[in-house]
């Protein structure tokens, strides 16, 4: 993706030829950077709520929220290469986070509720904190590591998480 590669600046131009269609195909659709920008956050999004979908269909419940966590690292990845220049070109960017915003929290919420439900985790989990705690270590992404630290952070988040039985 021509955004992780190159930043929010990337060449328009460049995303057209990746996606294998003409700039004038790409202008019509996306008619300015922000609103390109906002579609690929967008899509982002779904993807992560319909993996959460997925996973619940095809995994077992700990499975499920394990990997999951796992494609959250991967979407604050991808935020965090967006996300300024969303919050510099939209004029009201909280509308597109308000709204990704729920469908993350439904993911998570869905996930945890059925490893509550199995008896693999504590009752008194919350799952917007595993989010939390991932946001946080993303937040040092100065750090070059930062991104293996998360994920190595998945597992201690779902150990910690798990009914000692």
């Amino acid at each position: 993706m021509a955004f992780t590669r190159s930043g929010a600046n990337a060449s328009l131009d460049d995303i057209a030829k990746e996606a294998r269609v003409g700039p004038g195909t790409l202008y019509r659709h996306f008619p300015t950077r922000e609103e390109l920008l906002q579609a690929v956050y967008r899509s982002e999004i779904e993807k992560l709520a319909a993996a959460g979908r997925k996973f619940t269909q095809s995994m077992s419940p700990m499975e499920a929220l394990r990997a999951w966590l796992l494609l959250f690292v991967d979407a604050i990845e991808t935020k965090q290469i967006i996300a300024p220049a969303l919050n510099t070109l939209i004029g009201d960017h909280k509308k597109v986070f308000a709204s990704s915003y729920a469908k993350i929290q439904e993911a998570i919420d869905a996930l945890v509720k059925r490893a509550i439900k199995s008896g693999d985790i504590r009752n008194d989990l919350i799952p917007m904190d595993l989010l939390r705690a991932l946001v946080g270590v993303a937040n040092v992404s100065t750090s070059p590591d930062w991104r293996q630290s998360a994920r190595r952070l998945v597992d201690i988040l779902i150990t910690g998480s798990q009914v000692i039985k």
